[in-house]
């Protein structure tokens, strides 16, 4: 076909017009750019680090989540700084255990599909829709689950419209489980768990929350040797955050050394 100059007409490049995914995963999925994991027969014998307790809890003002600095891979303590509880976005929080190289990426990609929302939509999404998308995530990881690659997230956040904090458990096929009060997961969660259920009251303030969030991972670690407990001398502290209406806060390693130190010392 000739042009308007009587030269041979280019071909018209394959532009498709750009158009907003409903998610980032959707977009990168429609350009073949998405990362797959591959689970091989033998992926259940690889030695990964394993992250394990984390905890939130309620109180007047919001939500306080926790979680060990101690990775383990079998018996082996594998890191003894790692970081569990993550922000979300500017009102939630996320906390991780079980694998957790896959753990800290499946929270990255969350915190993108959240940012991306809500510029496409101009708009946070709310609290209950967040819950519901990292359980569809976690959900997605269960054919590595399988292979004994699991991610049990804890998710928190404060809800604008009830004025309220709220948290919520999932279970490793993405069940999602709003908690009333408490909830806790990872190899010591049981045991922080026990110690919640005596120690919790509606009527904490902060002050107090931070103090039994504390105690309850200390009481763990005394419990579940996969649990890494305070380490004055090292300066190994719980990270711990809280989700109010003001947003998320991480508490400063100094205020927790604070916290810790009174907590050991009135330990029986």
């Amino acid at each position: 076909m000739s042009g308007p100059l009587g030269g041979e007409r280019p071909t018209p490049l394959p532009l498709e017009p750009v158009q907003p995914a409903a998610s980032f995963s959707a977009l990168l999925e429609a350009r073949g750019l998405l990362p797959r994991w591959e689970a091989g027969p033998d992926a259940g014998t690889l030695e990964v680090a394993e992250a394990t307790t984390v905890l939130a809890l309620r109180y007047v003002d919001g939500v306080v989540m926790a979680g060990d600095r101690r990775a383990t891979s079998g018996n082996v303590i594998a890191h003894k700084r790692v970081k569990k509880v993550y922000p979300a976005d500017e009102y939630s929080a996320v906390a991780i255990s079980g694998t957790a190289g896959m753990a800290v990426e499946l929270i990255r990609l969350f915190q993108t599909e959240l940012e991306h929302y809500e510029k496409i939509e101009d708009a946070r999404l709310s609290l209950d829709g967040k819950a519901n998308y990292l359980a569809r995530m976690v959900r997605g990881n269960l054919a590595l689950a399988f292979q004994g690659l699991v991610v049990v997230p804890l998710f928190c956040g404060y809800d604008e419209a009830g004025r309220v904090g709220r948290l919520y458990s999932y279970d490793v096929v993405g069940g999602r489980y709003e908690e009333r009060d408490y909830a806790t997961t990872g190899s010591g969660g049981p045991e922080a768990r026990s110690f919640l259920k005596a120690k919790w009251r509606p009527d904490l303030d902060e002050g107090a929350a931070l103090d039994l969030a504390v105690e309850a991972l200390v009481a763990a670690a005394e419990e579940d040797a996969a649990t890494g407990g305070v380490d004055l001398k090292r300066g190994i502290y719980p990270t711990v955050v809280t989700v109010t209406a003001d947003g998320y806060r991480e508490i400063p390693d100094e205020r927790v050394a604070e916290i810790a130190a009174r907590v050991l010392e009135e330990r029986p």
